[in-house]
């Protein structure tokens, strides 16, 4: 537990600085924007290529990782449905809300899982990290969209729309990138491997303060139920899920612990942005972000800790 917790409390500094910086030196939001842009389609995907390309996968449980945390998503999305009647008739919740209560429930915080994983299992972690990254990103981003295009767009998309902004995921193609170099054993020059990895090292870093920038504090002032109530759902009942289902692929150590921080991180901050294009409570939506991500810290290292 002191372990876990170690590696979580940096993570969590950068997350703090971010947010400092937001509100004292980078107010505007153009750099941050900019930042988060470099971030999400140059240096995370670097990262992302140089380390499933140098992987050895066969020492990886890829099926095992891949599947708990795909049926956990699964799982999730299914139980969000099953309440949605109980949130309206109780708290009201319409459909714009129940989409964000859905994403803030099934998403995951890519930075977050990444960094927690790199500091307690170095490039193991990582690339277990990049196993779920596979497992859960498209099917998440089909999920989430459709259940915006469904409860929330004033404009319902079609389906080959929602393929489309999958298809153009810069993580995704990074992860078949590095695979691909990985499996078809592929001669990577070193000054590559090292231009890919200084990248990659400054990825997380820059990944973690756009993190924090994109809090919004006053939301934990008076949160709302539905807030409140996704954000166990999130912390608790998600990880409790996919440690379950890591068990029953036979799981269980390092490999374990991975399945138990990719599905205890918060959830992700680009909802937020997709809540604001497609007509979802983006307000909601930043509320249960905050509270995940001020709570997170204290119970991330439980379920590692049970996990590992």
């Amino acid at each position: 537990m002191p372990m876990v917790f170690g590696a979580l409390v940096p993570v969590f500094l950068l997350i703090v600085l971010g947010h400092g910086l937001r509100r004292v030196m980078l107010t505007d939001d153009k750099p941050w924007s900019g930042i988060e842009q470099l971030v999400y389609y140059v240096l995370f995907p670097a990262l992302l290529i140089d380390t499933l390309s140098r992987a050895n996968l066969s020492a990886v449980p890829v099926a095992g990782v891949g599947g708990a945390l795909l049926l956990a998503v699964v799982a999730m999305s299914a139980l969000c449905l099953v309440l949605r009647p109980w949130l309206a008739r109780r708290f009201g919740v319409d459909g714009p809300a129940f989409s964000s209560v859905f994403q803030g429930a099934t998403r995951w915080q890519t930075f977050v899982a990444l960094s927690v994983a790199g500091n307690l299992y170095g490039d193991v972690g990582i690339t277990l990290a990049s196993v779920a990254m596979v497992a859960m990103i498209p099917l998440l981003n089909v999920f989430s969209v459709g259940v915006l295009a469904h409860y929330a767009a004033p404009m319902r998309l079609r389906w080959p729309s929602i393929l489309l902004a999958i298809a153009r995921n810069p993580l995704i193609w990074a992860c078949l990138i590095g695979l691909a170099i990985n499996l078809a054993q592929i001669p990577v020059p070193r000054p590559l491997h090292d231009f890919a990895d200084a990248l990659g090292r400054c990825s997380l870093a820059l990944g973690l303060l756009v993190v924090g920038a994109g809090l919004h504090l006053e939301g934990l002032r008076k949160p709302k139920p539905a807030a409140l109530i996704t954000v166990g759902l999130k912390l608790a009942v998600m990880p409790l899920i996919a440690t379950g289902l890591g068990l029953g692929f036979g799981l269980s150590g390092t490999n374990l612990a991975v399945v138990a921080c990719c599905a205890s991180v918060p959830s992700a901050s680009n909802g937020y942005v997709l809540a604001r294009q497609m007509g979802g409570d983006a307000a909601l939506l930043a509320q249960i972000l905050t509270l995940q991500t001020s709570l997170a810290v204290f119970t991330m290292p439980l379920f590692i800790a049970l996990a590992a």
